[in-house]
């Protein structure tokens, strides 16, 4: 198995798997939508309380068992390897529609790089997304087949670091504009009797699960290539402190240009795609800002997409002995085909069932409920049916610290993701930015909980036609 060649590499790494859409696009869409700044008290909890102590775990674990989802799963219980299954197809299905969406990055990059005025609603309307997620299906296939050390890593470290670069730049060049302070008011502001509303506690909570990566194995993956020496507990802060750095920093650039120019910030999806081109085309250099905002953009989907890809190609690697390009070659032609869906549904041919776009229709079962389902899974295994010794001597030290963190992944995070399972089935969808893309709500809580049981019910039939056609 690769390791990752030094610890700044790991981090770099597994912060380029956090940061993605969920940050630049989904954080603002969502802050917007729940009252600005009283959206950052729950957050903030949520990350530090909740998904850093999962994120310490599942790292733990990933070091510890040196091996994939499925064979870590395995480890514990011979039985639980169909859970690591179920948390591939459901890494899987997510990153079929993150990749048309990642396309949908691409395409922007080179519309704003050229000049064009595009728009989103004429982008969709052609056949365009679905060229330009074959290149992002094809460009993270690409990546993985290469390895480790040179792909995944050479692409952290130049992509990260832009990241972080280009977003301070276009913040300093924000401060010039006249919405700057109405902005960090809207952002830093809160509005604490906004607090008693319990949509904004599990639109907060929701973000930071999904912003950190936390309980979808691409964690554990990383891990599993991490050196003995590196201070587990010590990184997963450094990679959450960051991760929360690139929103705040989105956040600082989007919403001073969304208040200079009399824009609306709760429009959730269409401020990426829609409401900031529009801005961008009326600011004093605004074709380098434009620029600027969808490389970012384009970047941090794509890290995080290469990582998600990473969680499967590493477990069917394992299990059926392939090299990784044969590997990652085989898994590159079937997200070719199963993406075709949610691309036609934001192209011309406007695929929809019962009038509900196939991608918003994934994103609502499985992206939203499948990811919550699939962190409850990770906290439960490696803490009810593994000693806590086990992970005090990965750790390297029992403190009190590593015995706060076992409990919460014990008890705590768990029953906090199961609540939050309940209340969006009990809600129906009427939470504002509870999906994992900050999309258009559509489910009602029976057809959600409907599309996300047949999504699972399949997956688990077509791991035991495998598993017996092996036989």
């Amino acid at each position: 198995m690769e390791r990752w060649s030094s610890h700044a590499v790991f981090i770099l790494a597994a912060i380029g798997a956090a940061v993605g859409i969920g940050n630049i696009w989904r954080f603002p869409a969502v802050l917007g939508q729940n009252g600005g700044g009283a959206y950052l008290v729950p957050y903030l909890i949520a990350v530090f309380v909740f998904a850093l102590p999962l994120m310490i775990l599942e790292i733990t674990m990933g070091r510890h068992f040196r091996g994939t989802v499925v064979s870590s799963f395995k480890a514990v219980r011979p039985a639980f390897h169909i859970l690591g299954w179920l948390i591939c197809a459901i890494i899987f299905l997510i990153l079929s529609y993150y990749l048309v969406i990642t396309g949908w990055t691409i395409a922007f990059t080179l519309f704003a790089a050229a000049g064009n005025t595009t728009t989103f609603a004429g982008f969709t309307g052609s056949y365009m997304p679905i060229l330009y997620g074959v290149v992002a299906i094809l460009l993270t296939g690409l990546v993985v087949a290469v390895g480790v050390r040179k792909g995944i890593e050479r692409i952290s470290i130049m992509m990260v670091p832009v990241i972080v670069i280009a977003l301070v730049v276009m913040v300093l060049y924000c401060t010039t504009l006249p919405g700057f302070e109405e902005g960090i008011r809207f952002l830093f502001t809160p509005d604490f009797s906004a607090l008693s509303h319990t949509d904004l506690w599990i639109a907060a909570f929701g973000q930071a699960f999904f912003s950190l990566s936390v309980g979808e194995g691409i964690l554990l993956t990383y891990g599993s290539y991490m050196a003995r020496e590196q201070d587990i507990p010590r990184s997963a802060l450094i990679i959450s402190i960051a991760d929360l750095s690139v929103a705040l920093l989105a956040g600082l650039v989007i919403f001073p240009v969304v208040f200079s120019f009399g824009l609306s910030p709760t429009t959730g999806t269409d401020l990426a795609f829609t409401t900031l081109p529009l801005a961008f085309s009326l600011m004093p250099a605004g074709y380098l800002v434009a620029v600027a905002f969808f490389v970012v953009l384009f970047f941090s989907a794509f890290t995080s997409a290469v990582a998600m890809l990473e969680v499967c190609v590493a477990s069917v690697q394992e299990a059926v002995a392939w090299s990784r390009k044969k590997t990652a070659a085989i898994l590159t032609g079937i997200l070719l085909a199963v993406s075709l869906l949610p691309a036609l549904s934001f192209s011309a041919a406007n695929l929809s069932l019962g009038g509900i776009p196939v991608l918003d229709f994934m994103d609502e079962t499985i992206g939203t409920l499948g990811l919550l389902l699939a962190a409850a899974i990770v906290a439960i295994a490696f803490t009810w049916f593994l000693p806590r010794e086990v992970f005090e001597a990965e750790t390297g030290r029992v403190t009190r610290l590593n015995q706060l963190v076992f409990f919460l992944c014990k008890y705590v995070i768990p029953a906090v993701l199961v609540i939050t399972i309940g209340v969006h089935l009990l809600s129906g969808f009427g939470i504002p930015g509870a999906t994992y893309i900050a999309g258009a709500s559509y489910l009602n809580a029976w057809l959600q909980a409907g599309g996300l049981a047949t999504f699972i019910i399949s997956i688990l039939a077509m791991i035991l036609i495998v598993r017996a056609i092996r036989r």
